[in-house]
């Protein structure tokens, strides 16, 4: 693959236990091309939401190499690697995140706050009506449905016009009808976008839908 956006070379992660490190990843190498999307699957407790968090420079690796768009990402400061994140990634997690006191235009909103973007409040409020929800920018989540929060979060996610989705389970908390409904937004945005999307799933239909699977075993990423 030339030009991955996104490169793992050798990445381990241990927690250190009383009774020695546990190790969680065992030498994960992957490349992820622009555009492309990809499910992770595997057992629960097999590193999945691990190796997410990683990706997103949320945790550090034990050991080993990330690139993205070809710069090294693991020996940057906490200050560059936000804003390598706020510039480039996407999150999209199963509990939503939103913030309880801001409305779902605020929410939305609140990637650009935080890099100084202009027009911050326009972007939000076209990203809501991209997902559908033009008419509840000023509902709080709690006045919101499960579905109704994760397509806000869908849209706070997409609002930064990120390279790379990084998505965890992100219907979860749904029920079947409204998890599929949520989930073929999130496909029809990133079609259409051209960003690359990372799944994180246990759900083999949803994986199926993506264009590669890839499994993680015994601490490494094996195609499925």
């Amino acid at each position: 693959m030339s030009s991955p956006l996104l490169a793992l070379a050798g990445v381990e992660k241990s927690y250190p236990h009383p009774a020695g490190p546990v190790a969680v990843l065992k030498g994960v190498d992957a490349a992820f091309a622009p555009g492309e999307t990809v499910a992770v699957l595997g057992p629960s407790g097999s590193g999945k939401s691990t190796l997410l968090s990683l990706l997103a420079g949320l945790d550090r690796p034990s050991a080993g190499s990330i690139k993205m768009l070809g710069e090294e990402t693991t020996g940057l400061s906490e200050r560059a690697l936000t804003a390598l994140r706020s510039r480039h990634f996407g999150i999209v997690f199963q509990q939503f995140h939103l913030m309880a006191h801001l409305t779902a235009a605020e929410n939305v909103a609140l990637p650009l706050d935080l890099r100084g973007a202009d027009g911050a409040p326009a972007a939000a409020a076209a990203a809501l009506a991209t997902v559908g929800l033009g008419h509840r920018v000023d509902h709080y989540p709690h006045q919101l449905s499960g579905g109704v929060c994760q397509r806000v979060a869908i849209a706070r996610a997409l609002v930064v016009r990120p390279r790379l989705l990084l998505a965890d389970e992100p219907s979860g908390n749904l029920d079947a009808r409204t998890g599929d409904q949520v989930m073929n937004l999130l496909f029809d945005l990133v079609a259409q976008s051209g960003t690359t999307l990372i799944l994180v799933t246990h759900n083999e239909a949803l994986a199926q839908r993506c264009g590669r699977r890839l499994v993680l075993r015994d601490g490494r990423l094996v195609d499925a």
